[in-house]
């Protein structure tokens, strides 16, 4: 289960990855940390079916008992097509989440945080795609109406790079010439993409305790944190 991501990248390497026609008009600074509930970068079709960067929030919203709101940031590949909670989303609101990097801890008290990039090129943390599905959620923030725009992250069984750190999930990675597949194809074709991305192009590339990957090679490394 990914709960923990990096997305490090400018926008001019978000819109050259994606093929996005046009600038995004807001700002989208580095954040080497994202967390549930946070907003972050989605790459989406518009109403003409052109892609575009929006800002959106991280977590489906789901209502329980006594009014609480939860905050449903992954989304089983497996319940995604007949889940009535997901199912409308992957049908019609697939998105791709830009990454340098995500996180998984291992242990507890304290965890250890494991970093994993892509190990393509000389890049050290190559820009790339999570599986996404995005949706309109109204609701109350603190008393007041709101629409909000939320994304999930489409999580498949691990592969062997992962599994001793996290050995049930991993999120789903879209390979670059998939992209538009994900985004634009049927629910069987975009339903084929749900697998473990391969081990050997991956890489741990930070671990220790810190919950932030600022992918800068060249600052020291505190007591806690060893960098790969």
């Amino acid at each position: 289960m990914c709960n923990l991501y990096s997305m490090t990248s400018d926008q001019d390497a978000i819109r050259k990855l994606f093929r996005v026609p046009h600038p995004f008009s807001g700002n989208l600074p580095a954040s080497p940390a994202i967390f549930p509930g946070q907003d972050a970068p989605i790459i989406l079709r518009d109403g003409e079916g052109t892609k575009q960067i929006v800002m959106s929030n991280w977590g489906f919203r789901l209502s329980q008992p006594g009014g609480a709101i939860k905050k449903v940031t992954n989304a089983r590949d497996d319940k995604i097509a007949r889940s009535h909670f997901w199912r409308e989303s992957f049908l019609q609101r697939r998105c791709l989440v830009p990454a340098t990097s995500f996180a998984e801890p291992k242990g507890r008290n304290p965890a250890i945080w494991h970093w994993f990039a892509l190990s393509a090129g000389d890049t050290p943390r190559p820009l790339f795609a999570f599986a996404g599905i995005w949706q309109y959620w109204r609701g109350q923030i603190d008393a007041q109406p709101v629409q909000l725009r939320c994304f999930a992250i489409v999580t498949t069984r691990p592969n062997a790079l992962v599994a001793p750190i996290h050995p049930h999930r991993m999120p789903v990675i879209i390979a670059p010439d998939k992209h538009d597949l994900w985004l634009h194809g049927g629910a069987e074709d975009a339903a084929g993409l749900t697998r473990p991305y391969p081990a050997q192009d991956m890489k741990i590339v930070r671990k220790g305790g810190k919950l932030d990957d600022p992918a800068i090679a060249s600052d020291p490394a505190p007591a806690q944190l060893r960098l790969l």
